[in-house]
């Protein structure tokens, strides 16, 4: 077998395991098959087999012919684009959550209404 046709195939079982982890996190999540800690250790875990498939198949880290250098640098690389990310949207998250609280909103809205 050709190494572009290899390439192309581990390509497109990334993309399927990707995709199936992705719709299988949602339908999780808007059907409602899990309540509370049981329906976020699915998702975690969803996130967790989505990171591997990525991993070894979009950035062959399962990859013989690459040093074992290259394959730390892009699995740190990865690490700490994922840590970038993930912190910085629960930072976020965070702030808005404690910026827009209701008490402050409806506080905010009711001033507003009585300058008027």
């Amino acid at each position: 077998m050709r190494k572009e046709t290899k390439e192309t195939y581990s390509y497109i079982i990334g993309l399927v395991l990707a995709l199936a982890a992705t719709v299988l996190a949602y339908a999780l999540v808007t059907r409602h098959v899990f309540s509370g800690e049981a329906l976020v250790v699915a998702v975690v875990g969803l996130a967790v087999f989505q990171f591997v498939a990525q991993a070894v198949f979009f950035l062959g880290l399962g990859n013989r012919n690459r040093s074992g250098t290259w394959n730390l640098v892009v699995f740190i690389f990865m690490i700490s684009v994922i840590v970038i990310i993930v912190g910085g949207s629960l930072w976020i998250m965070s702030n808005l959550n404690y910026l827009m609280a209701p008490s402050q909103v409806n506080g905010y809205i009711n001033n507003q209404m009585n300058m008027f």
